[in-house]
């Protein structure tokens, strides 16, 4: 594991202009001196000792030790974070509710069995190390076996890609190279569901460094050796760039009490949940609209198609109605594919109990009467190692059961926002070059809005999810 803080430079053109230059805690520093006088820029920067940036940083950090977090909130920070495994991504990306980044994607990219961390690493007891090795390499057989699978099938049946026409038949280097890209999107969108959460991944991250003291704090809480490592690693890159915060980026009594609660109420909940498991990824939807507000005006249905009606695509602006609307969504079982795509937006709250349920292995994108039983044999082994992981969580004291599950294994998701954010997840879930699997899920979940408010369905941007 390897974690790189980068700090930014200022271009050249900023230079030329004679514009300031901070660094990350000076920054947040001189922004913070606004509430205190109303002079600009200028005259702040002009009165900075540069010569003993200790002094003009000091004053204004110990406030932070007073409450004044939010002066952390102007304190930019950038890592990028080397050979995690799958696990912990979609944990940083579940806890970072203001962040800005990218993974290195299993849609985009072959997973080699080379790329995994290690055991020791990951907290795997020392008696169990073998049988979890060969967990991983039967894991990374299958997962060959399924992409050599949906490679021969394309190739077969090319217009089960939905690649254009156009794309097929051109024969330029161009058209080759293009169709090449699109058929390895196709072909690994479907064959990762057998990667194990122990594959290594990088992740970079951008975000206030007060979100970074949040993360550390949460890192070093967990009971689990990787995440602990990553917050150590963290806390020295940390120190590169805003030293006066690390005096907060610890654990703590309190965090380490809230995610030890949350590990019990899994373990206590997982035969109650997989009692209730059944037509895997069925949605549900809850709207909360504004019809309450005391002194203020409500809203009803005839207010929402007026709220979308300006709108020229998914990043236009939402009317007030649709903005102060609660939503709530989620399926009772996603595959872990899906759930880390859908957990990158920030927006309000997710929910995920680690709760090992069924297992996806892409059955539903097989023609009726094509193919053999190599993906079916597939998908009871990846069912059976799933099972295997929830019987395992009873008896884990450190949480490291996860790292027997794959990116098929299904756990319950809700997302609980506001409906412009809904409605724009939507959108995006179902737009051009969105991965097959959640743009199913979005779909089912805009077709519960539609029976809701059907007058709305003609301003919403629903694509067809076609390949990019």
């Amino acid at each position: 594991m390897k974690v790189t803080h980068t700090p930014l430079i200022p271009t050249e053109a900023a230079k030329a202009a004679g514009r300031p230059c901070f660094t990350p805690e000076l920054l947040a520093a001189s922004g913070a001196r606004y509430s205190r006088n109303n002079s600009g820029i200028e005259e702040i920067y002009s009165k900075i000792d540069f010569n003993n940036l200790d002094k003009s940083v000091d004053g204004i950090f110990k406030m932070v030790d007073y409450g004044h977090q939010s002066i952390a909130d102007m304190t930019p920070v950038a890592m990028f974070m080397d050979e995690m495994s799958l696990y912990l991504a979609y944990h940083l990306w579940s806890m970072c509710a203001v962040v800005g980044g990218q993974e290195s994607s299993t849609r985009y990219i072959k997973i080699s069995v080379d790329g995994v961390v290690d055991p020791d690493i990951l907290g795997i007891p020392k008696e169990h190390q073998a049988d979890w090795r060969q967990f991983i390499a039967n894991s990374f057989v299958a997962y060959n076996d399924a992409v050599n699978f949906w490679e021969n099938l394309s190739r077969e049946n090319p217009s089960m890609m939905r690649i254009p026409e156009s794309v097929i038949n051109d024969t330029t280097d161009k058209g080759v190279k293009v169709l090449e890209r699109m058929r390895r999107n196709y072909v690994f969108d479907r064959a990762r569901y057998f990667l194990p959460l122990g594959a290594a991944t990088n992740v970079m991250m951008v975000m206030p460094a007060r979100e970074w003291v949040k993360l550390i704090n949460d890192l070093l809480s967990s009971s689990i050796r990787e995440f602990n490592m990553l917050g150590e690693a963290l806390r020295v890159e940390l120190d590169l760039c805003a030293p006066r915060l690390l005096r907060h980026a610890i654990a703590t009594d309190s965090t380490i009490a809230v995610v030890q609660d949350e590990f019990e109420w899994a373990r206590k909940n997982a035969d109650f949940v997989w009692s209730r498991y059944e037509e895997p990824g069925k949605p549900y939807l809850k709207v909360f609209p504004p019809n309450d507000c005391g002194d203020f005006i409500g809203c009803d249905d005839k207010d929402y198609p007026i709220a979308l009606q300006h709108r020229t695509n998914r990043y236009s602006r939402f009317g007030s109605s649709i903005r102060r609307t609660g939503v709530r969504f989620g399926w009772n079982a996603v595959a872990m594919a899906e759930i880390r795509d859908l957990n990158r937006h920030r927006t309000g709250e997710k929910f995920c109990p680690l709760i090992p349920l069924g297992f996806y292995a892409a059955l539903d994108q097989l023609p009726e009467g094509i193919g053999d039983n190599t993906i079916s044999d597939l998908a009871t082994w990846g069912a059976n190692r799933t099972t295997e992981a929830r019987n395992m969580l009873a008896n884990d004291s450190n949480h490291s059961y996860m790292y027997y599950t794959l990116l098929g294994s299904e756990f319950p998701f809700e997302h609980l926002t506001t409906a412009n954010h809904f409605l724009y997840e939507a959108e995006l879930r179902t737009g051009v070059g969105a991965h097959y699997r959640y743009a199913k899920h979005l779909k089912d979940v805009l077709q519960l809005w539609y029976q809701l408010y059907p007058d709305t369905k003609r301003y919403i941007f629903e694509g067809s999810a076609e390949p990019e």
